[in-house]
């Protein structure tokens, strides 16, 4: 996909369309990339990142 324009003139509407056409699996590693990308400008160590993963736990209640 492509458009050609001024920037001035430009909306975010072929944004939008362009990743909406992407699977879920193609927006995730973008996202990752652009996350990678950023730890590398701020100096991080990479190996550090993680998804964050909560844990709950669910009792039945006897009586």
């Amino acid at each position: 996909m492509e458009r050609r324009g001024q920037l001035k003139e430009l909306d975010r509407s072929f944004d939008l369309a362009y990743w909406q056409k992407q699977t879920p699996q193609a927006r995730f590693d973008a996202t990752w990339e652009l996350i990678v990308h950023a730890y590398k400008v701020k100096g991080l160590d990479v190996h550090q990142l993680r998804l964050q993963r909560s844990v709950e736990s669910f009792q039945s209640q006897a009586g």
